[in-house]
C-alpha cells in the first residue's frame, strides 16, 4: 500500500528538510522536460509528486494525512486478517475433505484385497468411483504390496512352526537328560557319603573296644603290682 512518503522516496518520519530535498530530487527525475518520448508517464508521476509535496510540506494536512493513513492501514490489515483466516479456513476444510476422500479410497482398496483380488482390480475398483486415476493408481499399488507382504509373512511364520517345535522338543530332551544325570550323580554321591559314615562307625566302635579292653588289663597289673610293695611295707 503506497503513501504520500513512499511517492517522495522518505521515511514516515522524515524531517521538513528531508522531504524538500526529496521532493527536488524525484521533480528533477520526472519532469516532462527531461523524460523525451516518455511525456506522458513523466508528467504522470511528477504530478504525483507535487501532490505528496503539498500534503506533506504542511505541517497540519501532514497531520491529519497521517491520522488518516494510520486509521486505513489498521481497517486494511483488518481486511487482510479477515481475508487471511478465511483462506486458512477453506484450505483446512479442503484438506479435510480431502483426507476423508483418501481415507474412503484406501478402506474400500483394503476391502477388496483381503477378499483376494489383485492389484489391476483394486485399481479398476477405485477407477468406478471416480476416483482420481493418480492417486487411485498409488494407492492400489501400496495395497497390492501391503497384502503380498502379509502373505510372504504368514508363509514364513508357517515354515518355521515345525521348526521351533523341533527346537523345543530338543531343547527339552537335553534339559530331562542333564536332570537325570544329576539325580544319578547326586545318588552316588549320598552312597559314598553313606558308605564313608559307615566306616567311621565301626572305626570308632573298634578304638573303642581297643581303648577297654586295654585299659582292664592295665589296671590289673596295677593293683597286683600296688598290692606287691604293699606287701613289702609289711
Amino acid at each position: 500500500m503506497a503513501t504520500l512518503y513512499d511517492t517522495l522516496g522518505v521515511h514516515a518520519h522524515a524531517t521538513e528538510d528531508e522531504i524538500k530535498r526529496a521532493y527536488r530530487k524525484a521533480a528533477m527525475k520526472w519532469h516532462p522536460d527531461r523524460n523525451h518520448g516518455a511525456e506522458e508517464m513523466a508528467r504522470a508521476n511528477f504530478q504525483e509528486i507535487r501532490d505528496a509535496y503539498a500534503i506533506l510540506s504542511d505541517a497540519a494536512q501532514r497531520a491529519v494525512y497521517d491520522a488518516v493513513y494510520a486509521e486505513q492501514m489498521r481497517s486494511w490489515e483488518d481486511q487482510q486478517a479477515r481475508r487471511e483466516a478465511a483462506r486458512a479456513e477453506r484450505e483446512a476444510s479442503a484438506r479435510a475433505a480431502d483426507e476423508a476422500a483418501y481415507a474412503e479410497m484406501v478402506a474400500l482398496a483394503m476391502r477388496f484385497a483381503d477378499e483376494g483380488h489383485n492389484r489391476d482390480v483394486l485399481f479398476g475398483v477405485l477407477l468406478g468411483r471416480q476416483y482420481d486415476a493418480r492417486r487411485a493408481s498409488q494407492i492400489a499399488d501400496s495395497i497390492a504390496a501391503l497384502q503380498a507382504a502379509r502373505r510372504e509373512a504368514a508363509a514364513n511364520a508357517a515354515r518355521q512352526a515345525p521348526v521351533d517345535a523341533d527346537e523345543h522338543a530338543a531343547t527339552a530332551d537335553a534339559t530331562a537328560g542333564d536332570e537325570g544325570a544329576a539325580t544319578r550323580s547326586h545318588a552316588a554321591s549320598s552312597k559314598d557319603d553313606a558308605a564313608r559314615d559307615s566306616g567311621r562307625g565301626r572305626c570308632a566302635t573298634d578304638n573303642c573296644h581297643e581303648v577297654h579292653g586295654g585299659a582292664q588289663p592295665a589296671g590289673s597289673l596295677g593293683g597286683l603290682w600296688f598290692q606287691f610293695l604293699n606287701s613289702l611295707r609289711f
